[in-house]
């Protein structure tokens, strides 16, 4: 009997997932999901976490190293950092087009504005409060954040992701800049440390299906409740909202994504979805690109052929500071809320908040809810009060889900540019 492909066996325990939460949520069985199936998607997300930075260091180091040639590293990396910029504008722009077509914030009830602001006070503020911190820094602050003082006590935590890329690259051209047989030992290292981390997805992979079922389940249980018809009622006043969100993600995966794929390479299309699908899947489940890292890797080099030289360099990169999904979100919410609010954002405005999330989007941590603290710090630059993002929190977790989808597409397809350009992409005859 053929074994079902990845994609289908998460896809299975995405829909079951979905299933067991509304009936759940319908029947008051919160605590049970809370205590006896969220464990289990807890466990998946730590073990992708768990090697999620010896996976970057290992790659990165054995990329960077097997360029043999600083031009080339430098040249790589210009096209990555140049497309990934590039297409950020592009996504901000296009949610900015969405929001003012749209113009949801004119959709909400008064008396529904008073409710969300009521029940999400609080956390808006927590939010706010963590943003203020990031606010505070000084304008270089973002250059140093990225060169650690220790690099053990940045490899423990996967927020510092950056630290680790940089510490990898630095090393990396290191090895370049010493005789073959010095840096050998040191080389060898990091690859059997790299096949090891691969082999270990392969074995936490094992586990998707489970740990995506409990993923959703958990997600229906924190958003629901005990109460299904709450939910509803939310979706229902802030629903022209999660359209605008939507539609420009879509539109921004078709034009943007799609356009440059078939423009710079002759990867067929059909092609580069399924093959990335397990990644797209395990994104939507985690809302984490960080903790997806270790499966886009692996799609990419298996299923699309993008050479280890290129996805070990592009995608961990990629991961820490390409989130176009969230940059498209952060203009959407920025608008809705000062629609919601009778505030109107003429052009100048919009102009600061493409600027401004482009620039955030960087230095978003690749963790479920990063976005958010980012949005705080959009709102504060164009004038619009910060207490407002209370009005999105209650759909943020199920757009955070889509949105990380998008980021994650956006590393495989600069990943598969940049590798045809240099001539590194072998596309399979599936």
């Amino acid at each position: 009997m053929k074994k079902l492909a990845l994609h289908w066996q998460i896809i299975i325990g995405l829909a079951l997932g979905l299933i067991y939460g509304i009936v759940a949520a319908s029947n008051g069985w919160g605590v049970f999901t809370t205590n006896w199936v969220a464990p289990f998607g807890t466990i998946f997300m730590n073990l992708l976490k768990l090697i999620a930075v010896p996976l970057v260091l290992s790659s990165l180091i054995t990329g960077v190293a097997s360029l043999s040639d600083l031009k080339k590293l430098s040249r790589i990396g210009g096209k990555t950092i140049g497309i990934y910029v590039g297409t950020t504008a592009v996504a901000v722009t296009i949610g900015l087009i969405s929001v003012n077509m749209l113009k949801p914030g004119d959709k909400v009830p008064d008396q529904m504005k008073e409710k969300l602001q009521q029940t999400y006070e609080e956390d808006a503020s927590s939010r706010t409060g963590s943003a203020q911190k990031v606010k505070g820094r000084g304008p270089l602050q973002p250059i140093i954040d990225i060169v650690p003082s220790n690099f053990f006590s940045s490899a423990s935590s996967n927020r510092n992701m950056l630290q680790v890329v940089f510490v990898a690259i630095f090393v990396g051209i290191g090895l370049i800049q010493i005789p073959k047989d010095k840096g050998k030992p040191v080389l060898d290292f990091f690859e059997g440390l790299n096949e090891v981390v691969i082999k270990l997805v392969d074995f936490i992979m094992l586990m998707a299906p489970v740990g995506v079922f409990a993923l959703i389940a958990q997600t229906i249980n924190k958003v629901a409740g005990d109460n299904l018809a709450q939910v509803l009622e939310l979706l229902g006043a802030l629903g022209y909202y999660m359209i605008a969100v939507i539609l420009g993600l879509i539109v921004h995966a078709i034009i943007t994504y799609t356009g440059l794929l078939k423009l710079l390479t002759k990867m067929p299309l059909k092609t580069f979805f399924t093959g990335i699908a397990p990644a797209q899947l395990l994104a939507f489940s985690t809302s984490s690109s960080g903790a997806t890292l270790p499966v886009t890797m692996e799609c990419c080099e298996e299923e699309l052929g993008v050479s280890e030289e290129v996805s070990s360099f592009v995608l961990p990169l990629g991961a820490t500071i390409n989130m176009d999904g969230t940059a498209l979100y952060q203009a959407v919410a920025a608008v809705f809320i000062a629609q919601t609010l009778g505030m109107d954002l003429g052009i100048g405005a919009q102009l600061t908040i493409i600027l401004t999330a482009v620039l955030a989007s960087i230095g978003t941590a690749a963790v479920p809810g990063a976005g958010i603290i980012m949005l705080v710090i959009i709102l504060e630059a164009v004038g619009v009060p910060t207490a407002g993002i209370a009005l999105i929190l209650g759909v943020d977790r199920i757009l955070d889900m889509m949105r990380t989808v998008i980021n994650v597409t956006g590393d495989a397809s600069v990943a598969v540019i940049v590798a045809n350009s240099e001539g590194q992409l072998n596309i399979p005859n599936h």
